[in-house]
């Protein structure tokens, strides 16, 4: 905690050296902080350790996210001032964006390997690897004007399906067969290669490293008698209807939520998902809406990641669908056509040590087989299924789910 900021330092000095903090700490019930004259008047009278307190929130969770917040910022202002000085004649070019919980201890691991493995390979590297929270738009844009594989980067990270799949983006390569999987994995996790679900590519043209779940998080002093939704099926019930909170803002979960209701319950079952949105809730929001006297969802259908913020005692219960939590894969393509090149990159991002990470540090789960991803065996997973992806065109069902999804809010 001392390398930026003391618990005994008040909110006013702290925010004051990063306003970047501002919006976590309004977002957890300081609302007064983006008043500039009671952000000096209270703020400054104020400890991070008084105030935490008295929102009884967990001081060392908060922290995390204080010090993830300034990290990340800090390197998107580094990283802005050489995005001009890219090299685009590198050996091996990698784009992508990484889990914003994680990805500063990928970062941290990935520029260690760098430095105690990746000088004896001898080749050049450029790399864009941008926090998830920045979006994907600066990929498709790139991928949109692509004709050819030449022009391509030689490894892409990134969760979700529409970038991958859409056949006006990465699809268009995908049917050419331009990507291998080179992690050599025989087998994933056994939490994902059973008796019900299998993640590996059939085609062994696409990787998958991890998974962000869905999961609901429920505030039960706004179940009014309502019992607890334990499934998909019982959270579409029409008692959840105008109550729940969605990742809408989160485009990659939220696209894989719509194809697998879609998949699993047709139209009507995305219809029924769009009478159940009180509202866009970032997950940080819904973890303190208890504590606030209006906008209160019933159930946020959030990241497994947020459910660690939970604090003891409190009204919120994570709940891990009986029917299975829907997964977004985190995917990473590798253009075979520089396979020697790239293969040494593809074993890191593959590794135990980043399964670990996105595992342990993120409740990502990891598809390495030697990860322990530290979930209940009890617990599933809802995938929408290699044979689903291939015989659907997913970029233009993601529009048609969207729809649906749309005029079903509207017609409330």
């Amino acid at each position: 905690m001392g390398r930026y900021f003391n618990e005994n330092d008040s909110i006013y000095d702290i925010t004051e050296k990063y306003p970047e903090l501002l919006d976590l700490f309004a977002s957890n019930g300081f609302e007064h902080m983006k008043d500039e004259s009671m952000r000096k008047t209270m703020g400054k009278t104020i400890s991070l350790k008084m105030a935490l307190a008295m929102k009884k929130i967990n001081i060392d969770t908060f922290v995390d996210r204080m010090v993830e917040i300034i990290e990340e910022n800090r390197k998107t202002v580094d990283e802005s001032l050489i995005l001009s000085n890219r090299n685009m004649d590198a050996d091996v070019k990698i784009d992508g964006v990484l889990p914003c919980p994680v990805r500063i201890p990928l970062m941290d691991a990935f520029g260690k390997w760098m430095e105690e493995e990746g000088k004896s390979l001898n080749i050049s590297v450029d790399y864009e690897l941008k926090s998830a929270s920045a979006g994907v738009d600066w990929i498709k844009d790139a991928l949109e004007k692509a004709e050819t594989e030449e022009v391509l980067s030689d490894i892409f990270i990134s969760a979700g399906f529409d970038l991958f799949f859409d056949t006006n983006l990465m699809g268009k390569f995908k049917s050419k067969g331009v990507f291998k999987d080179m992690t050599g994995f025989d087998c994933f996790n056994s939490d994902f290669d059973n008796e019900y679900i299998d993640l590996k590519d059939p085609a062994r043209q696409y990787s998958i490293i991890g998974v962000v779940p869905a999961v609901f998080l429920v505030n039960t002093e706004e179940l009014n008698g309502r019992e607890m939704p334990k499934s998909w099926e019982d959270i579409l019930s029409s008692e959840f209807e105008n109550t729940v909170s969605l990742p809408i803002g989160d485009f990659d979960l939220f696209n894989s939520i719509l194809l697998n209701i879609y998949k699993k319950y047709g139209e009507e079952g995305v219809e029924k998902l769009g009478k159940l949105l009180q509202r866009g809730m970032h997950p940080s929001e819904m973890i303190k809406s208890h504590m606030k006297s209006s906008e209160k969802p019933a159930v946020a259908i959030m990241p497994y990641f947020f459910t660690k913020m939970i604090k003891k005692g409190s009204s919120m219960v994570a709940i891990w669908p009986s029917d299975g939590a829907i997964i977004s894969p985190i995917f990473l393509l590798s253009k075979n056509s520089n396979s020697e090149n790239v293969k040494p990159f593809v074993e890191f991002f593959s590794s135990k040590a980043v399964g670990e990470i996105l595992a342990h540090n993120g409740r990502f789960p990891s598809t390495h087989p030697e990860v322990d991803n530290m979930i209940s065996k009890e617990h599933k997973y809802m995938w929408l299924g290699w044979d689903y992806i291939n015989s659907n065109n997913i970029g233009e069902l993601i529009h048609k789910c969207e729809n649906i999804f749309n005029r079903a809010v509207e017609e409330r």
